[in-house]
């Protein structure tokens, strides 16, 4: 057992701000970096200890720099380091050098973020632990000439991972053979622009899966539970946009079936603290593992929000070696909870980034509404990091209600300097397929359209949302004495019978 006193956070950002509240609360100091990229970041202001560390001549950005993040945690004092999500959350050999350094590392062991971090080593643990998994190589392959007698053994479509990546990043879908050669390369470059690692491995490619993923927590004694799951279907680039839990897929049998799995491939590489255990559902209800996420998920304050279940406390208690007090029949799923990721992207550009300076930012505020964020009103989206602005996540009694809840407080929410992804959110919640929890990963590439003007009533709820915004960006600041909604879901009808008030 050794007491946290003070934690240097190697992150930024909305999970910078999370994990020094949860710290704070729990007696803990916190060191935050100051880089020359975000020199006025939101999150510095909620550390006890700066450190500078604004060299733009650096070849590596500080939070990928593994010798100078131990030599900031030496000369902060700091006992423990929490990496966060992204950066070096998932390196092993970051693990390593921290616990050689007798910095307490908030996270799994360097062992288990190998095992599970290489995707290769994950399928051969899940396969001799009578995991459900696609067919695939049971390696990683050499050349385009290997992938070519996999495809043929395994049937296409099939699709080539990078062996030691994740986001979306390294990964290619090949439908027939004369694809092989181009897409090999692609995913091989981009594995190894991404992760320093070329290698890539090949499976079969399940057509439109739900992507549904279970939350792990486990100690240093042995103790691992699941606290249910979490549904990430919708997505692009393989990257996950809205996630909710649980998720209307599963009923109490299959929730059973596939978290006692995520336990047991868990359990395998020994592994404690938070941690996801990924699947894909296909349309018969067969899943399929599909990874382990050695780390703090984006998404993980659905779960807390339907267990009540502080993970970053879990996590830092369990690298203090304190052993879990919750028992598997003790976590209780209540209610639904769904989560927006709030991203600085043009929707209409495919969502590419648009990065800028938020000249304006407001938040709805209430019971059942929780807003994760790392910047204010002046903060500028830089290209150097991700495009997140926040995570809006809203609860309701049932998953319904839930999407009522979402909507109202989607319609509440201004951001004024650069475009987001809040009039694609605005526009899922009003979606049929959304609302009836049939929709798959394929839904923004392929469904989203057919389901899109599916309503006599689309074009009158565009241009709502669109006076609704002109009027809070030019007039609310001389009427502001006028409430739209006054509680209410703001409809076209209402909007018509404000807006006689000026």
């Amino acid at each position: 057992m050794r007491k946290i006193k003070k934690i240097l956070i190697a992150n930024r950002g909305e999970i910078a701000v999370r994990i020094m509240r949860t710290a704070h609360a729990m007696g803990i100091k916190c060191v935050a970096i100051r880089t020359a990229a975000e020199p006025n970041a939101m999150y510095l202001s909620s550390a006890d200890l700066i450190h500078d560390e604004v060299d733009e001549t650096a070849e590596i950005p500080v939070f990928l720099d593994i010798d100078k993040l131990i030599s900031i945690a030496r000369a902060t004092k700091c006992d423990a380091l929490h990496p966060g999500y992204g950066f070096l959350a998932e390196n092993a050999y970051f693990a390593d050098q921290c616990r050689d350094n007798r910095i307490i590392f908030i996270g799994p062991s360097p062992d288990s973020i190998y095992k599970m971090g290489n995707k290769t080593v994950a399928r051969q643990i899940a396969l001799k632990h009578r995991i459900p998994m696609a067919m695939g190589s049971p390696g990683s392959i050499a050349d385009e000439d290997e992938a070519l007698k996999h495809a043929a053994r395994i049937g296409y479509p099939v699709i080539i991972k990078a062996a030691s990546g994740g986001g979306g990043r390294g990964m290619r879908i090949v439908r027939q053979s004369s694809e092989m050669e181009k897409m090999f390369t692609l995913a091989s470059r981009e594995a190894e622009k991404a992760f320093n690692d070329p290698s890539v491995f090949i499976e079969k490619y399940i057509e439109n899966p739900k992507h549904i993923e279970f939350q792990i927590l486990g100690d240093m004694h042995g103790n691992i539970i699941h606290l249910g799951e979490r549904e990430c279907s919708i997505q692009r680039k393989h990257q996950k946009l809205l996630e909710e839990a649980p998720s209307p897929a599963l009923d109490e049998e299959l929730r059973e079936k596939m978290g006692s799995l995520a336990v047991r491939i868990a359990k395998a590489v020994g592994y404690y603290s938070a941690g996801t255990v990924e699947f894909l559902l296909d349309s018969d209800r067969n899943f399929y593992f599909m990874e382990m996420n050695t780390r703090i998920q984006v998404e993980h304050p659905v779960t807390e929000m339907i267990t009540g279940i502080d993970l970053i406390e879990q996590q830092i208690r369990v690298a203090m070696g304190e052993e879990l007090t919750i028992r598997q029949e003790d976590v209780r799923l209540t209610g639904w909870a769904i989560e927006c990721r709030i991203n600085a992207e043009d929707v209409q550009a495919g969502f590419a980034p648009a990065p800028g300076r938020i000249e304006k930012i407001s938040f709805p505020e209430g019971p059942g509404i929780r807003v994760d964020t790392g910047v204010s009103a002046g903060s500028s989206i830089v290209a150097a990091y991700d495009s997140m602005i926040a995570k809006l996540i809203v609860t309701g009694s049932d998953r319904r209600h839930a999407i009522t809840n979402t909507k109202l407080a989607l319609d509440k929410v201004w951001i004024k300097g650069t475009k987001t992804t809040l009039p694609f959110f605005r526009m899922l919640m009003r979606n049929n397929l959304f609302q009836s929890g049939s929709f798959t990963t394929a839904f923004i590439e392929k469904d989203i359209e057919r389901y899109h003007c599916n309503s006599e009533y689309e074009e009158m709820i565009a241009a709502w949302l669109a006076t609704k915004l002109f009027v809070e960006e030019n007039l609310t600041e001389k009427k502001n004495n006028i409430s739209f909604g006054q509680g209410k879901e703001l409809t076209p009808w209402l909007l018509r019978k404000r807006l006689t008030q000026f």
